[in-house]
């Protein structure tokens, strides 16, 4: 799947329950998911040369080692690969990128893979996927609120801009919104369109995903509050994971 189903999240949490983990990742985009592991105290190794990294990281002692975005890597040998999916997109039109969101034919990718995951599973996705005879786990999201009170203005350059928008919904008084594209590299400019709309809008506060905090200038940390996200993976998920091999 391309970007923006919760695949980080769910990283951060098998690394922060498998003890001596380690993320291998290739750091794209400027490194905002590796910025956002590593403020989670992961260590994480970055490079184009997956097996460099996997070397430095078995040099550094890691006892497990997790790879952010390496199934597609057919050079690396994996002890497991597991599939996320979001529950509202699943599979999208089912077919691969540019024109939908797959990375490569569904039926060929579930062949390869030991389980699935579906953050915010529907049934209509879940049933999509039960065909394919693989273990699947759900796992949940709730966006927490830091203690903002007020009204607010939220943008967000992930994969799917949406889903941090309906995250929010309810949560806060949300009185504008922008999305920009995946990895989004924020200019000064950027970001000063994005603080005289929102105080145009009446906004209080300017609020965005901790993918997207993590890259920001310093002096635009100040002003930007992000929304942590909470991620649950269901108990069943980590049964399974206990009786595998590793």
């Amino acid at each position: 799947m391309a970007g923006g189903v919760g695949k980080t999240p769910i990283v951060r949490a098998v690394a922060k329950h498998l003890k001596g983990s380690v993320v291998v990742m290739r750091g794209y985009g400027g490194g905002d998911e590796a910025k956002m592991l590593c403020t989670s105290g992961i260590n994480v190794f970055t490079g184009a040369d997956r097996k460099k990294s996997i070397s430095a990281a078995e040099q550094a002692g890691a006892k497990y080692i997790i790879m952010d975005d390496g199934f597609q890597n057919p050079t690396v040998k994996k002890d497991l690969s597991i599939i996320v999916f979001d529950g509202k997109i699943g599979a999208g039109n089912g077919f691969m990128l540019p024109a939908g969101p797959l990375r490569e034919p569904l039926c060929t990718g579930i062949k390869r893979a030991d389980a699935i995951i579906i953050v915010n599973s529907e049934q209509r996705t879940m049933n999509s996927l039960k065909k394919y005879n693989k273990p699947i786990f759900s796992a949940t999201t709730k966006h927490i609120n830091p203690g903002i009170k007020g009204k607010v203005f939220a943008f967000a350059g992930i994969g799917y801009p949406q889903k941090f928008f309906d995250g929010i919904d309810g949560l806060f008084d949300v009185v504008g919104t922008v999305p920009y594209p995946d990895h989004y590299n924020y200019s000064t400019g950027d970001l000063d369109k994005i603080i005289d709309m929102a105080d145009k809008s009446g906004a209080d506060y300017i609020i965005t995903t901790e993918k997207d905090w993590v890259r920001l200038p310093d002096k635009y940390q100040e002003i930007i509050d992000f929304i942590p996200m909470e991620l649950t993976i269901e108990k069943g998920f980590w049964k399974w994971l206990g009786l595998q091999k590793l």
